[in-house]
This record gives structure tokens, C-alpha cells and sequence, in this order.
């Protein structure tokens, strides 16, 4: 009896170290999502904003990362920084422009793989009505079943800069700084 369970034990540890480097399809679970932003307050310390409406879907392949693919969508609308006034000031025409811009975009086009937790994503991000290359750095923080759920899941976080400027974004620049600072934290859920 004890070779059997020792046996199906092995098989389930097999099944699972396999099923978790197989490329799977995923989809963003957005109530474990954060993209967030910081950006120079003249100065003084960095403002946070986030956006809290924003969709997207990856595949991830870990043993061949350069055939991942990944896009999300962002509603500009969906804008935060905590404060009323300056949320309504960065949805206005000077800045993001919401009425005319209601969505952002990024889609992956390069994937590398540094080490087996680490790599870059390099994609197409179109913002304000631009469209220019953004690099992420991006830390896999695990893949495998979620013990709430049982469903497989997988974890991202990424960070990356990029200048507003690029985007046609040129409110106040020399007051209010014109690198903004992106963290992405992303929980998806495997595509049964």
C-alpha cells in the first residue's frame, strides 16, 4: 500500500513540475492586479496614481520565453491619485485626455529570459495617441495552483520608466517630472 501512494505521489509531483512549464494561456485576474505610477512632485517626493479598469491576456511559455505574447488594455477614465481635483486635472486635455484617448495599450513584441525568475518584456505601449517602445523588467514570482481557487495561476511583477514627453504628455515639465516610474503587480488565472 505504501508503494502505491509513494508511486501516485510521484506521478501528481511529475504532472505538476510538468503541467506548470508548459506554455498556458492566461487572463488577468483583476482583483489581485495593480498598474500604479509615480511621478516627481516638484521635488519634493513622488505622486501615485493608478488605474484601476484594465484587461489583458498572456501566454507564457517558460521553456521557450521568446514565444510568450501579452496585451492589455488600460481605460484612461479609470485614473486615481487619491485626491478628486487632480484626478479630474490628469483626465483633462492637458494630460491623459480621456474624452480623446479613453484606452492605453501594450503589447509585448520581444520576451528574454535572464535566469529562470527574471527577464524583460520590450512592447509597443500606445498612449495619448502615440505609439512607442516601453521595456519592463519582470520578475516571475511563481506558477502553479492557487489553493483558494485549485485553478492554475501565475504571478508577474514588472517595473519600468518611461517619459511622458514621448507621448506628447509636456504639462509643466521642469515642475512636474517628465520620467514616470511603472509598476505592474499581475495575478492571471490559466485558461481551462
Amino acid at each position: 500500500m505504501n508503494k502505491i501512494l509513494a508511486a501516485t505521489s510521484t506521478i501528481v509531483v511529475v504532472l505538476a513540475v510538468t503541467t506548470a512549464a508548459v506554455a498556458a494561456d492566461y487572463t488577468i485576474d483583476l482583483t489581485h492586479s495593480h498598474v500604479l505610477f509615480m511621478i516627481d512632485h516638484l521635488g519634493f517626493a513622488k505622486m501615485v496614481g493608478l488605474f484601476t479598469n484594465f484587461s489583458g491576456k498572456f501566454t507564457l511559455n517558460p521553456e521557450n520565453v521568446a514565444t510568450s505574447k501579452l496585451a492589455i488594455t488600460i481605460k484612461t477614465d479609470s485614473l486615481q491619485t487619491q485626491l478628486a481635483a487632480r484626478d479630474k486635472d490628469l483626465k483633462g486635455a492637458d494630460w491623459f485626455n480621456v474624452t480623446e484617448f479613453p484606452e492605453m495599450t501594450f503589447i509585448g513584441t520581444e520576451f528574454a529570459k535572464k535566469d529562470e525568475h527574471t527577464g524583460t518584456i520590450t512592447g509597443n505601449l500606445t498612449l495619448h495617441g502615440t505609439t512607442k517602445p516601453v521595456t519592463l523588467d519582470v520578475v516571475l514570482n511563481k506558477i502553479g495552483q492557487n489553493p483558494f481557487d485549485k485553478r492554475n495561476s501565475a504571478g508577474l511583477s514588472a517595473r519600468g520608466v518611461l517619459k511622458r514627453s514621448d507621448f506628447g504628455m509636456n504639462a509643466l515639465l521642469g515642475t512636474i517630472g517628465d520620467e514616470v516610474d511603472i509598476i505592474i503587480e499581475i495575478e492571471a488565472k490559466q485558461k481551462p
